[in-house]
């Protein structure tokens, strides 16, 4: 495993993390959560990325009474607040107010007095940005929370939280990027990279789609994530005929270079300098294996201009507004 620095932190992030958006807040038996965490440290993973709405809070719940079993300096630990956290209308969103109830909760979850870094999930244009930051800002100076981040921020949030905050305010950035969803090379990686700021992309396997499991014209598989109702909710970002015919034509390429697609895939986002680290699921500690072993893979300029052929117009190369994202900023 290859380990890269997070932004401009002194957190050193393996090139492969492990994340629990689907899986570990109920998607897959406690069981099967315990062995694809313990699988991630046999492997060298150390970067373990979730959130306090994953499941309502039963993601950091599992994590932390596994985590808490290893010494916490083994391990680097992000979660997240925005989402809706009950049916009570104020529970959710950056309120200062409901920031500092959501970390003592995520951390009394994760049974752990800080995480390494602690994210903004989405922009809450209901509050005054200056209150969010303030808010996010005390977390850290409490220690409960070393770093700061945000996940699918647009161009111009980050710049307004930048001018009112200085650029050490974030070090992270965590956007959908795969093959198949290319939107963050055309804008966001530039910003990020001038502002010292890693992204920890998440979905860089589209979903599974990348496996080359789902096939054109052929209902979903037994079994994978798209035929299960706890996990196929994002499912229309990625699963279209298009995508699928482009991701069979990869086959034989990943075949000529002696890759798994899944391999390739992966190899394929970490070619990029401005990532950090690729958020990855599993429900079976194989698939963590599997998905360490693209760490250190080089891809040859030929066989990126191959793949490149192979995807031809499927993927998605515009800036574009992420899943429950919103552009407007309030001011003071």
């Amino acid at each position: 495993m290859r380990y890269r620095k997070l932004g401009d932190s002194d957190l050193e992030v393996s090139e492969i993390s492990l994340g629990s958006w689907l899986t570990y807040s109920g998607g897959v038996e406690a069981d099967a959560t315990r062995a694809c965490t313990e699988a991630a440290f046999d492997a060298g993973i150390n970067f373990f990325d979730t959130a306090n709405v994953y499941g309502r809070g039963a993601a950091e719940s599992a994590w932390g009474e596994i985590l808490s079993s290893h010494p916490r300096d083994s391990y680097v630990l992000a979660t997240k607040v925005w989402g809706r956290m009950s049916d009570e209308p104020e529970d959710a969103g950056l309120s200062a107010d409901q920031i500092a109830r959501q970390i003592d909760a995520s951390l009394t979850r994760l049974r752990t007095d800080h995480v390494d870094l602690y994210q903004a999930h989405r922009f809450d244009p209901s509050v005054p940005i200056e209150e969010t930051i303030e808010a996010l800002q005390k977390v850290v100076e409490q220690g409960k929370a070393r770093y700061l981040g945000f996940s699918e921020w647009t161009n111009e949030q980050v710049r307004t939280a930048i001018e009112l905050a200085g650029p050490e305010l974030f070090v992270s950035s965590q956007p959908q990027y795969s093959m198949l969803w290319q939107a963050p090379e055309a804008e966001l990686f530039g910003l990020t990279e001038a502002h010292g700021i890693g992204n920890i992309v998440w979905s860089p396997l589209a979903q599974g789609v990348l496996t080359g499991k789902y096939l054109p014209g052929r209902p979903v598989p037994e079994g994978s994530r798209f035929a299960s109702d706890t996990m196929a909710g994002a499912r229309d970002l990625v699963y279209n005929e298009a995508n699928l015919e482009a991701v069979q034509r990869l086959v034989p390429i990943a075949e000529e270079a002696g890759l798994t697609l899944p391999a390739l895939a992966l190899a394929w986002v970490l070619r990029r300098p401005e990532v950090s680290s690729a958020i990855t699921g599993a429900s079976r500690p194989e698939q963590v294996h599997a998905n360490a072993a693209a760490s250190g893979i080089d891809l040859t300029p030929d066989l990126l201009a191959a793949v490149d052929r192979a995807l031809g117009d499927a993927p998605l190369t515009e800036p574009t507004l992420a899943p429950q994202a919103e552009t407007a900023i309030m001011r003071r």
